[in-house]
């Protein structure tokens, strides 16, 4: 079976983001006070082919911890559905 995964991969809340602070500091400019704390981050899209639902949730997971995402800096949370 096929399925497909949204990831989001996104920093830390502990540490800084920098392209984070620059957009939060842009929207100053805009004339747009009222938007803060601006975090930066990546949406990665994927298909597995599983056998059922676990099993893909573990290659997905297994892909995010050993590729898509540096754990000393980034968390990550995704969305599994049947494509």
């Amino acid at each position: 079976m096929k399925y497909c995964a949204n990831i989001t991969i996104m920093p830390l809340k502990a540490l800084l983001d920098p392209q984070g602070k620059a957009v939060t500091s842009s929207m100053h400019n805009l004339n747009l006070p009222e938007i803060s704390n601006v975090r930066i981050g990546k949406h990665v899209t994927l298909e597995i082919e599983a056998d059922n639902e676990k099993n893909a949730q573990e290659k997905v997971e297994n892909a995010c911890k050993n590729l898509l995402a540096n754990p000393i800096m980034e968390s990550f949370k995704f969305d599994l559905e049947s494509c």
